[in-house]
């Protein structure tokens, strides 16, 4: 008998930079980024023996508004792209236990589509190629082809995201997450960045094997979307700031990394060690900021086919 549920981890994503580049008549950007997979996750379980169609949430990250209607929600609208496609399964039940902070830059909503399109392709009689689920969830949002993907943790992606390098992951090392009670939305940030003046970037030369190692990384480490999310959110701006004296008093050893992820407002520290280890570094924190500790990952986590 066929498995009718699966089981995975929906990893969070950090940018460890990413550049804004032109606007299209359409009005999206395209984009520069270095993705990486982090272990903190959603717990996403899939069933496929109903003939209803629901996604529940529960989990410490879930706000207390809860995440809106049914159909707009990514985890939701991924499954009903599935079956649209495939025409199977005529019906799902999806169940999200959220981890991972909403609205914080940190891909949630795209790392459960993601982890909703492996579950089902991985319980489907006639499964897509990879390509052609890649194809299917870059309909769903910029990181929604990286969660996706199972080949790497670690990858350049560019255009509306939908452009993967997969790219061995560097050593794993402890990622500080700063989280504020308060998200940024993606389309303001944009809007931001549409209205505001910024000089154009120049021609870079990028070779992929550097930023296998945190030192070719450190050295690009750049977020566009600082220019524009900084000057309005004080809090945010002051906890970066505080972060980046902490590397420069060398508290986290060579090549540690503090930026934005994404379009915030999640404030990340990568570096060696953990917070608790060095008491020394820690700047003022307002009770707003909310610190989470994590890792980059060495590996995609698994689907696992369930009873």
């Amino acid at each position: 008998m066929s498995a009718v549920a699966a089981r995975v981890l929906a990893q969070a994503k950090i940018n460890l930079f990413l550049r804004v580049l032109t606007r299209e008549a359409s009005g999206f950007h395209q984009l520069e980024t270095l993705f990486s997979r982090i272990s903190l996750g959603d717990e996403v379980v899939v069933r496929v023996d109903t003939d209803q169609r629901l996604v529940r949430f529960t989990g410490d990250a879930l706000p207390q508004e809860g995440l809106g209607p049914e159909a707009n929600n990514l985890a939701f609208r991924a499954a009903a792209a599935f079956a649209k496609s495939t025409g199977w399964p005529r019906g799902f039940a999806i169940e999200i236990e959220k981890r991972i902070p909403v609205g914080g830059g940190l891909g949630g909503g795209s790392a459960d589509a993601g982890a909703v399109l492996r579950a089902l392709n991985a319980l489907a009689p006639q499964p897509l190629a990879a390509d052609e689920l890649l194809q299917l969830s870059a309909t769903l949002g910029s990181d929604t082809p990286f969660l996706t993907q199972d080949a790497s943790p670690f990858a350049l992606a560019w255009g509306r995201g939908e452009r993967l390098l997969t790219l061995p992951p560097p050593e794993e090392r402890t990622v500080m997450l700063f989280v504020f009670g308060h998200g940024v939305p993606t389309k303001d940030a944009y809007g931001w960045f549409a209205r505001t003046p910024t000089p154009p970037h120049g021609a870079a030369r990028l070779d992929p094997r550097s930023l296998s190692e945190w030192h070719g990384i450190a050295v690009r480490a750049h977020n566009d979307f600082e220019s524009v999310v900084l000057p309005r959110f004080r809090l945010i701006e002051l906890t970066l700031s505080g972060a980046r004296k902490a590397i420069a008093a060398e508290h986290f050893g060579d090549d540690a990394v503090a930026l934005l992820s994404g379009s915030g407002s999640t404030v990340i520290l990568v570096g060696e060690g953990r917070a608790e280890q060095r008491p020394s570094w820690m700047f003022p924190l307002s009770a707003g900021v909310k610190i989470v500790t994590a890792t980059t990952s060495s590996r995609v986590e698994p689907v696992e086919l369930i009873d």
